[in-house]
């Protein structure tokens, strides 16, 4: 039994940080000062660093703009200090160095500011520390999407998105200034927030090997570990209702190209977990952008996406693969263990039985080996049986096309605070091909997605919104042009747009600039 982490070849040392403020200066002189012997080599700047950090036993945080990790490099066999290496590696002697416990920070020094600080941002008469960067893996550098961003022991955070890119805001007001990044998989990763002081700041996780010893420990029965789930949810998830600020974005590609997104602040009432109670949304700003040149082709339109990101509250509205009605209907294999957040995880997956034909789910549960928590869901349509999902996915159909379902896929995560876990971040993503009526060849590919993070959970002084107050989940969400700006937000937290999707904003947006529409 295999986990992603397997696939290493040898065990990466984690990340165990130790933030020491007072003798901060010593610490820098003695690190940078360390001699360490190097071998001769020739690579990239990224494995050349990695040479100094096994040496050193110190990690690098630096901005993509003042080192280029792809730049290649090489270095004479011979005996080094740290500082000596870093620079001979990069080329740049000029390079500012700064150490916080086991991260050495690279940026570029000025005459104004010997050491980074991160900018604070005024919004609402509220001060704001403003950090970026992206999400690697620290084998292979692959981005890593979906990853958890949040300030430590606060309710405060965002996610990565598909580039592995975050942007979060932390108010200054919080006394806490450590940024903890997590993910399936790998082992999590504290990081005072100085050292993202940089924009763009590269961050590498460690994969997270599952030792053997782990495995025959916690194999168990599938369907004794969904039970004991079922039973543990009074235990895990919260009694009381809770306000998540969350940010909401939806959007629509035909034949790959933009057509439109909607993006949201709501605050959404969060009912107990222990009641039948439902939730409910209130909007805080809303945007959307439109790309007329695609929409005049084919009119789109998505129907409910924020009624559906309430309903992939798994744990609200347990879905038949996970009801003691419906397991039946299942066949279900513990396929794996993993981590997440440095915990334990059973990874079981889930296929219809083969006597079931109508259009079930297939994926995988990740469920907490220790208190048995639902954690996170993959999961998706069975590929086999899509076609007859059709009309539960198409509310109103076509006159001049035919849409047929090709794939629909689904992602849902929890995260902690204070014992009890919240939803964290849902994301659809439905994949149609389209064929215009009476034609016999051009069929057309189109990608519609919706997702829902939480930002932000508060759970004193929470009540039900009045009527007024309401947002409508059913509908299409509201239509308005707009231009595409950063400081639109203000003090929320939103996900970052993927790149293809950035610059179709900034492409579209300068249009509507010009021509006034």
């Amino acid at each position: 039994m295999k986990t992603k982490a397997n696939l290493c070849l040898r065990m990466l040392h984690g990340l165990i940080l130790c933030f020491i403020v007072l003798p901060i200066l010593a610490q820098e002189s003695n690190v940078l000062d360390k001699r360490i012997r190097l071998p001769k080599s020739k690579g990239s700047i990224y494995q050349l660093l990695n040479l100094v950090t096994d040496r050193s036993d110190h990690l690098f945080i630096y901005d993509s703009k003042v080192v280029n990790n792809e730049q290649k490099g090489k270095i004479a066999k011979g005996t080094y200090t740290v500082r000596e290496a870093i620079h001979e590696i990069t080329g740049n002697s000029k390079l500012g160095m700064r150490v916080i416990g086991r991260h050495i920070l690279l940026y570029i020094p000025t005459d104004t500011i010997k050491v980074p600080r991160v900018k604070p941002i005024q919004s609402d008469s509220v001060s704001y520390t403003l950090i970026e960067g992206s999400v690697h893996d620290r084998l292979n550098e692959e981005i890593i999407p979906f990853a958890s961003v949040n300030v430590l022991h606060s309710s405060i955070g965002t996610i990565t998105n598909q580039n592995g890119a975050f942007r979060l805001k932390v108010p200054d007001s919080i006394p806490n200034k450590t940024i903890h990044i997590s993910h399936v998989g790998y082992q999590p990763v504290d990081l005072n927030i100085d050292l993202l002081s940089n924009s763009n700041s590269q961050i590498y996780l460690d994969p997270r090997v599952v030792s053997i010893q782990e495995i025959i420990v916690s194999l168990d029965n599938p369907i004794k570990i969904i039970n004991d789930m079922l039973a543990g949810i009074r235990e895990n998830y919260p009694d009381k209702p809770s306000y998540l600020t969350s940010f909401y974005r939806e959007g629509i590609e035909y034949k790959k190209k933009f057509v439109s997104l909607s993006e949201a602040v709501f605050k959404v009432y969060k009912a107990s977990y222990h009641s039948s109670s439902a939730d409910q949304v209130k909007l805080l700003k809303m945007r959307k952008i439109t790309n007329e040149a695609v929409k005049d082709t084919i009119i789109l339109k998505m129907k409910s996406g924020i009624n559906a990101s309430l309903m992939l509250d798994l744990i609200k509205n347990i879905p038949d693969f996970l009801s003691l009605e419906g397991l039946d209907r299942y066949n279900f294999s513990q396929s794996d263990l993993t981590v997440i957040d440095d915990k334990l995880a059973h990874v079981i997956s889930f296929v219809q039985n083969k006597n079931e034909n109508s259009p079930l789910y297939k994926g995988e549960l990740y469920i907490d080996a220790a208190n048995k928590a639902l954690l996170r869901v993959n999961f998706e349509i069975n590929p086999s049986y899509i076609r007859k999902a059709t009309d539960m996915l198409i509310v109103k159909k076509s006159k001049l096309y035919d849409l047929e379902p090709q794939a629909v896929r689904y992602t849902v995560s929890y995260k902690q605070l204070n014992s009890k876990y919240y939803i964290n971040h849902i994301r659809g993503d439905l994949d149609f091909k389209v064929k215009r009526k009476k034609a016999f060849f051009g069929n057309s590919t189109l990608h519609t997605w919706f997702e829902m993070v939480t930002c932000k959970i508060d759970t004193a002084d929470v009540t039900r919104f009045t009527r007024n107050e309401m947002l409508p989940t059913r509908t299409v969400f509201a239509e308005t042009n707009f231009t595409y700006d950063e400081d639109f937000w203000e003090g929320f937290n939103v996900i970052l747009p993927e790149e293809k999707l950035n610059e179709a904003i900034t492409r579209i947006s300068s249009k509507i600039e010009e021509t006034g529409y």
